[in-house]
């Protein structure tokens, strides 16, 4: 067997060999071996052919400096350097120019800059790259670069940097001491760096901006002028594909990336510390995927996501940080999934904007300031997480901020544990212990708490600040030192299925105004009052145990008029104390085993089904006499008469006014039939307004709320708006919540969603809108007594809403059309806006306006209302122009009446 040997050509001095490189490789043929002898050579090499040149004697013995530009240039063909030395001419050129083939260098080591281009396939194994006045290694075109046990160090700018479409793949390099960034990716490039450390760096240690892509596995960022990761632009977004679908873009090389990602960047087992700026800045709208990655001894945040960017974390530890662990702000996303934030010296997560937060099976501890802060229009959903250790508070909800805690843990909170002042809040399946006060709700939002457990607290279980709302199902509450809820002056609160025990001080406490409907609470050995009715309070209190009060188990003090039914006490002393002039409705109430007992024993009804008791007692006295009146409530007249009169008003809408009046009598014959103990007949509050825009819907809606208030049908009869951006999420999860958010504001008044045909949009059977729609059946059948749902919009659109779903077209049986306006009608609702501000119009003027009402055109951009509010505003402008070369006329009809000129063309509307 033959066996083919290499050609081979040496260079050295003396006879037989090469005195030059470059007179040896181009005496070379394909294949050759260059073994050059050791010594200084002052060339420049142009290499286009497969050829391999290597140091004779091994590294170090042979140096190859650039006699002009680059001291190698390769342009082509499988070319090789071992174990050799390549200097450029100065620091500013490259010592390596790569523009073609697939060159391989190995156990080089490299002065100055290596740069690849074109269509290259560059390969550098045990190369030590340094000294470099700009980049190290630069990258561009559609290049493909592979870097092994390299190192990049002592560079100007960044150690290694690609552009355009190139792409990188590093192992187990070392990036150190560069001017600038370790590791810079831009345009299209794509990177993948695999234990590697970049460290000593002026600015970010990996720096992917533009549309870039990147893998970063088992590495370490650390000792950085800035940031660690910074993620800018649109790097790591999903790339569309030929078929319109979106996918990650490949993240490094001929491999797919990981299609079960969402992004094109992802850092795997990764450590970031010692940064001067944050561990991780993503911007823009920048997106990435951290797992197992470790963040610690940052100088500002740990992980920063700004802009609308989009962050998941999954077991992810961010420790002993200078800031905040986690700080989301803009419209970013970010998806935190069995992480770790602890032992920062400010919050654990801080979000503001509108940012957008899901953490599950997470944990916080030890941070300085509160654990999760929400301010903005920030949104955070907190599953199974645990937070702990925090002298402030544990969650902290601000502004216009959401929050929603399912199965989370709070305990040893210095402050209080979930704090909402201003802004909206779900809890279920909680755990709240070792606070100061375990939730304190300040806001107008209805928080919504259901199945919390809440435990050792040193003061109040659920504190409901002034004016404020919630809804309480189903908790417990156990060993506090003060009182078990606290409903603040005027709030409304409903509490349904709730116990308290052992808490050393009231129950429940209702302030002065509040009127709260608490429906099966037990009250086990409460220190003082089981439940305490504050002066000028009301309310319903149904179904109510208590047992073994230290004081009054029920006290009512003056002014107060709660309705008390089937409530029992037993032990304790005292059953009910009532003040001098409260007046409590008592029905069916009773007592046991109470030694000075007001309720009759043995828990026996004290009415019948239609009469209402009213049981005094003085406190001061402590007399046992009581006084019973059978007396009806009282219908507001004067209110049912001004919203009468506000609806008259209206103009137009004859046929809407005969429906709201004709609802209102047969919604007050509902309540005649309650007051005296017969059913209501079937009927349902909701309604259909169909009709175009600028009709009226909204102002009815608010006065029907009005009047069920008045009937005392609804608890207070306010308005909520909603459109579909308020009720549908922007991801699978999201819509339920945001939804129920919106009903539970509602809860008491009228919920009005405007154009609400746009919950199904033509031909999309999969969009969100449709989860809207089923969340609203069943909060309607839970809450049917509670709220009024109000749905409208265009008249046809409307049949196709009620249309999409059985159950929700059978809950809106009665539709309103609300007609355009004409022309008689448009020009009274311009008076009546001219004499609101005191404008005249004379008969001229009404005239004119009859006859530009005739001509406007009634195509889809017509608002009826609107467009005659909006001519009235136009007309003061113009009149303003016309007298304003002469404010100092004698006639005062100058300054108020408008003239038929002072109408706009028709184009103008």
């Amino acid at each position: 067997m033959l066996t083919k040997r290499l050609s081979r050509e040496r260079v050295a001095p003396g006879w037989g060999a090469h005195s030059t490189i470059g007179a040896a490789v181009r005496a070379a043929a394909e294949g050759t071996v260059v073994s050059v002898h050791p010594g200084d050579y002052k060339e420049s090499l142009v290499l286009d052919r497969n050829v391999t040149v290597v140091a004779e004697k091994g590294p170090g013995t042979v140096r190859i400096t650039a006699s002009h530009g680059s001291a190698v240039t390769v342009h082509g063909g499988q070319v090789v350097l071992r174990d050799l030395t390549i200097a450029s001419a100065a620091p500013s050129d490259a010592a390596i120019l790569i523009r073609g083939g697939t060159p391989a260098l190995h156990g080089c080591e490299i002065t100055g800059r290596v740069e690849v281009t074109g269509d290259a396939v560059a390969t550098l194994r045990d190369c030590d790259v340094h000294g470099a006045g700009g980049a190290a290694i630069s990258l561009t075109g559609t290049s493909r670069t592979v870097l092994e046990n390299c190192t990049v160090r002592s560079t100007g700018g960044d150690g290694v940097t690609a552009d355009d479409e190139a792409r990188v793949e590093c192992t187990g390099t070392l990036i150190e001491d560069a001017g600038h960034r370790g590791a810079h990716l831009a345009g299209a490039a794509r990177g993948r760096f695999t234990r590697c450390e970049v460290r000593g760096t002026g600015a970010a240690a990996v720096h992917a901006e533009g549309r870039s892509a990147l893998v970063l596995r088992d590495c370490r960022l650390y000792d950085t002028g800035a940031q660690g990761l910074r993620l800018s632009g649109t790097a790591g977004r999903r790339a569309p594909a030929a078929d319109g679908r979106e996918r990650p873009r490949d993240a490094a090389s001929a491999e797919e990336p990981d299609t079960s990602r969402s992004h094109a960047i992802l850092l795997g087992r990764c450590e970031i510390f010692r940064t001067a700026g944050a561990g991780v800045l993503a911007e823009d709208e920048a997106a990435a995927v951290l797992d197992a990655c470790h963040v610690h001894d940052t100088r500002q945040a740990g992980i920063l996501v700004s802009g609308t960017g989009d962050l998941e974390l999954d077991a992810v530890r961010v420790v002993d940080v200078a800031d905040s662990g986690l700080a989301v702000t803009g419209g970013a996303t970010v998806r935190v999934r069995r992480g770790v934030i602890a032992r920062t010296a400010a919050n654990g997560l801080y979000a503001a904007g509108e940012a957008d937060i899901a953490l599950s099976d997470h944990e916080f501890h030890d941070t300085t300031y509160t654990a999760v802060h929400l301010a903005g229009g920030a949104r955070a959903a907190l599953t199974e997480c645990r937070i702990r250790d925090t002298p402030e508070y544990a969650v902290r909800v601000c502004e216009r901020a959401e929050a929603t805690l399912e199965e989370t843990r709070i305990q040893d909170v210095g402050m209080t544990g979930v704090l909402v002042e201003g802004g909206d809040a779900v809890l279920r399946g909680c755990r709240v212990s070792r606070a100061q006060t375990a939730l304190d709700l300040r806001t107008t939002h209805r928080p919504f708490v259901a199945d919390c457990e809440i435990g050792d607290i040193a003061e109040i279980g659920i504190q409901v600040g002034p004016g404020g709302g919630a809804v309480i199902e189903g908790t417990r509450i156990e060993r506090t030192g003060s009182t078990g809820v606290f409903l603040d002056t005027g709030s409304v609160v409903r509490i349904d299925g709730c116990t308290m025990t052992d808490v050393n001080g009231t129950g429940l406490y209702a302030g002065a105004g509040s009127r709260p409907r608490v429906r099966d609470l037990t009250v086990d050995r409460p220190a003082r009052n089981g439940v305490f009715v504050a002066e000028k309070a009301a309310g319903l209190f149904e179904d109510c145990r208590i047992s073994g009060a230290g004081y009054p188990a029920i006290y009512v003090e003056a002014e107060a008029v709660p309705l008390l039914r089937r409530c029992f006490v037993s032990g304790g002393d005292h059953d009910l104390v009532v003040c001098d002039g409260a007046e409590p409705v008592i029905e069916d109430c009773g007592s046991d085993g109470v030694r000075d007992a007001v309720l009759p024993q043995g828990g026996g009804a004290t009415t019948s089904a239609r009469t209402a008791t009213a049981v005094r007692r003085s406190a001061k006295g402590g007399g046992s006499g009581t006084a019973i009146e059978n007396e009806p409530a009282k219908v507001p007249e004067e209110r049912l008469a001004e919203l009468r009169a506000e609806l008259d008003r209206l103009v137009g809408l004859d046929g809407v006014k005969h429906d709201v009046i004709g609802l209102t009598k047969l919604m007050r014959m509902v309540k005649v039939r309650q007051e005296a103990g017969l059913p209501p007949p079937p009927l349902s509050r909701h309604l259909v307004f169909a009709g175009n825009p600028g009709t009226g819907k909204t102002t009815v809606a608010r006065l029907y709320g009005g009047f069920l208030h008045a009937l005392g049908l609804l608890e207070r009869g306010h308005l909520v708006e909603a459109g579909r951006s308020d009720l549908v999420g922007e991801y699978v999860g999201h819509t339920a919540p945001k939804t129920q958010a919106v009903f539970r504001r509602a809860l008491g008044g009228v919920l009005f969603i405007d154009e609400a045909y746009s919950l199904v949009p033509h031909g999309q059977s999969n969009d969100f809108g449709q989860e809207v729609i089923s969340t609203l059946v069943k909060l309607m059948e839970d809450h049917r007594d509670e709220v009024v749902v109000i749905v409208a919009g265009y008249p046809g659109e409307m049949r196709r809403l009620l249309a999409s779903n059985a159950g929700l077209g059978s809950r809106f049986t009665r539709t309103l059309t609300f007609e355009d306006y004409d022309s008689a009608e448009l020009v009274r609702i311009v008076r009546y806006h001219a004499d609101q501000h005191e404008y005249e119009c004379p008969k001229e003027t009404v005239e004119a306006l009859h006859r530009f009402f005739e001509e406007l055109p009634r195509g889809e951009q017509f608002g009826n209302g609107r467009t005659a509010r909006q001519v009235f505003q136009l007309m003061t402008e113009r009149h303003a122009l016309r007298i304003s070369d002469d404010l100092t006329a004698e006639d005062p009809g100058d300054l108020t009446n408008l003239l038929p000129e002072d109408l706009p063309s028709v184009q103008a509307v």
